[in-house]
């Protein structure tokens, strides 16, 4: 065994001790007191380690984000002070990290309005200058939907360490919620201003967290062990969902490219092309999306409009790895009632940014029955939900 590997088992070692202590007490006081030569001995990676072991513990996620921005609090210098690789500024990390430095200066602007609306509640002016600040800040969700579908993807297949990612993910979330929740109030005029003012500060605080940790732990350690050309493919794919506030050169719009056979497709009640099976799946107003027995992703649709972003960095993921970890249980449940044959659907709807969204879940048999996998459709119901009487003319 070599003396890195070694030395990096002793500090893993002693960083769970210090993530048993702080679970358990809340309190790393001692820790710090007793091991102040070991400290700035710590290298970010070990963080990686460090909280896919917690996050295979099965500890409640609220917990480990609360571990998460203690431990690293402690060990913030030693980080800091690691010297990390730098991404070349046009590729997909230097693209994210432009956009992280874009965000981080939309927050300075941001800081002083909020200062002065805290002052002044009730002027309106302060109102809409916050709400278009934060709906700027808004579009930034798009970089977390990259990490989410395209980055994420990647590291999973690539590290056998790979669950600090759920953490992360479940920030982004928070911070998703948070800005909807300022926004929804100074665009209805109706301030909750204690709910207001600590929303504020946990996007603050939530996002420049997030860089900090993607710049100085996460990014260094993707350059040092994913290749080079497999991370630029991920540029084009963020593209495909739209950077927030940089664009890479190459951003033009993709197009889904399916290689057309001269053989046809008998589906039982007739043949079909590839490019015919391609346009009528891309055509109808639904996001599909197919996952197999094993529950891996396989096929997605992409119509005009896709409701939930989805890139080809899916497919062949594991299905539980698609989807913040507070909603996995969820899915877990859908997919183990269909396959004991339980259940055959599962319906939800929700409302996001002014629309109904129903979602619903299909088991997908053989002719036997036996269980070949689950298709979620995904469909915008709101002029669905107005129709009244009926409608027998052409009034085009």
């Amino acid at each position: 065994m070599s003396a890195f590997t070694h030395n990096k088992e002793s500090r893993l070692l002693k960083l769970k001790e210090a993530a048993v202590l702080l679970l358990n007490t809340g309190n790393a006081h001692a820790f710090i007191m007793a091991n102040k030569d070991f400290i700035p001995r710590v290298i970010p990676s070990d963080f990686i380690s460090l909280f896919d072991d917690i996050m295979a513990q099965g500890h409640a996620i609220e917990d480990v984000k609360a571990l998460t921005n203690k431990m690293l609090n402690i060990f913030h210098i030693p980080i800091t002070a690691y010297k990390r690789p730098e991404p070349d500024p046009a590729s997909f990390l230097g693209l994210l990290e432009q956009n992280n430095q874009q965000m981080e200066q939309l927050l300075h602007a941001i800081r002083p309005v909020f200062k002065a609306f805290v002052q002044d509640e009730e002027n309106t002016m302060l109102m809409d200058e916050l709400a278009g600040l934060f709906r700027r800040l808004e579009q930034f969700s798009n970089q977390y939907t990259i990490k989410e579908n395209v980055l994420f993807p990647v590291i999973e297949q690539a590290w056998p360490d790979y669950r600090c990612l759920q953490i992360m993910w479940s920030f982004h979330d928070d911070i998703r919620r948070n800005i909807r929740i300022i926004v929804d109030q100074l665009t209805s005029r109706t301030i909750n201003i204690k709910q207001f003012k600590r929303c504020v500060g946990d996007v603050f605080f939530n996002m420049l967290a997030i860089k900090f940790r993607e710049e100085h732990i996460l990014f260094p350690h993707i350059l040092e062990t994913i290749d080079a050309d497999q991370l630029e493919l991920m540029t084009s794919q963020g593209a495909e969902i739209g950077f927030p506030f940089v664009q890479p050169a190459l951003a033009h719009t993709m197009e889904n490219t399916a290689k057309a056979s001269q053989g046809m497709v008998d589906l039982g009640t007739g043949e079909l092309s590839i490019d015919q099976l391609v346009g009528i799946f891309n055509h109808l107003p639904v996001d599909i999306t197919y996952v197999d027995k094993q529950d891996v992703v396989r096929f997605f649709s992409t119509p005009p409009k896709r409701i939930f972003p989805r890139t080809k960095a899916i497919i062949g993921r594991k299905v539980s790895n698609c989807h913040p970890h507070e909603s996995v249980h969820i899915v877990e449940q859908i997919i183990s009632a269909f396959r004991s044959g339980e259940k055959s659907q599962a319906d939800f709807w929700i409302r996001m940014k002014g629309e109904m969204i129903l979602i619903r879940y299909f088991a997908v048999r053989d002719a036997n029955g036996n269980y070949k996998g689950v298709i979620e459709v995904s469909q915008e119901v709101s002029e669905i939900q107005a129709l009244e009487g009926e409608k027998r003319l052409l009034d085009w």
